[in-house]
């Protein structure tokens, strides 16, 4: 049996050899060009939120429903925003994601056009006061206190940052079209980089997740992450997964987001974000945006 292993390995049937540092390089390259690149790029982000809430009153039951638990309400909404990426003059080389309302739940809040282009302006300017504007702009149309910054999670992988991690090779995947192979990630001990705002509680804990890369060219096909903690009277996990294609624009960019927060194992807080008519601009004396936009892979 082993002769004949060795025999299909010769014969090319054996796993494919993997240059584990090639492909960290090419990541990181890409992560470099997204630091680089996207601050000029502006897309369409549909977002959707899933809020448990707790029954909306106190009701006096009697007999068996007394010792039932209440069930919880869901709440949804949709929002409709232009998105790109932008940095505050305090934290230089930090991008964030930043947005300008269309519409909420179907409701108009302002026109595409012209939301683009205030977005454009905004993300031009030294002013962070209209950047901070825009945060509080969409916090405040939100059902509950929203998950963001995970658009650029491709940044965890520039080449300064990669010794934080060990990686791991998990093996073959699958990803709509593409063969992928996945890498795992833990951040070192005393490495902790991921802040999680709780109320007035700041929690920093350390990273862990999957990276998936395209097989033969190890582009960045998908990055997920999850991060748990105690938090005193439940055990709290945040799930992100954001997939990622290549643009027309020399970086990958997100298709989608999907990020979860769980309580003792139950859903709580969900997003899903998805994007499209991703747009280069320039500005100089005018905001102006190239003509052909950059598409997902089916």
């Amino acid at each position: 049996m082993p002769a004949l292993w060795l025999a299909l390995a010769l014969l090319g049937g054996g796993p494919p050899e993997v240059n584990l540092s090639a492909i960290l390089d090419r990541v990181s390259e890409e992560a470099e060009a997204f630091l680089n690149l996207a601050p000029r790029i502006i897309g369409t982000e549909t977002w959707h939120q899933r809020v448990q809430k707790p029954a909306r009153r106190l009701r006096l039951r009697v007999g068996k429903s007394a010792l039932e638990r209440p069930a919880a309400r869901i709440e949804e909404r949709r929002i409709v925003s232009e998105y790109g990426f932008g940095e505050f003059k305090d934290s230089p080389g930090r991008l964030h994601e930043l947005r300008t309302v269309v519409s909420v739940d179907g409701r108009p809040v302002a026109g595409q056009a012209e939301a683009r282009q205030s977005l454009a302006l905004g993300l031009s300017s030294d002013d962070d006061r209209q950047k901070r504007r825009m945060l509080s702009q969409f916090q405040r149309y939100g059902l509950a206190a929203a998950a963001v910054d995970f658009g650029q999670l491709i940044l965890l992988f520039t080449r300064r940052a990669l010794d934080s991690y060990e990686f791991e090779i998990l093996g073959e995947r699958r990803l709509g079209p593409h063969a992928a192979l996945a890498l795992a990630y833990r951040q070192r001990q005393g490495e902790a980089a991921f802040t999680i705002f709780e109320g007035n509680r700041t929690h920093r804990v350390p990273l862990q997740g999957e990276l998936w890369v395209r097989q033969g060219d190890p582009t960045p096909l998908r990055i997920s992450l999850q991060a748990a903690f105690h938090d005193g009277k439940h055990q709290i996990e945040h799930r992100a997964s954001v997939e990622y294609f290549a643009s027309a624009y020399g970086l990958v960019l997100p298709a989608s987001v999907h990020y979860q927060k769980l309580a003792d194992g139950e859903p709580i807080v969900e997003h899903l974000a998805t994007y499209s008519d991703f747009r280069m601009f320039k500005a100089d004396t005018e905001i102006r945006f190239e003509a052909a936009p950059a598409r997902p892979v089916p």
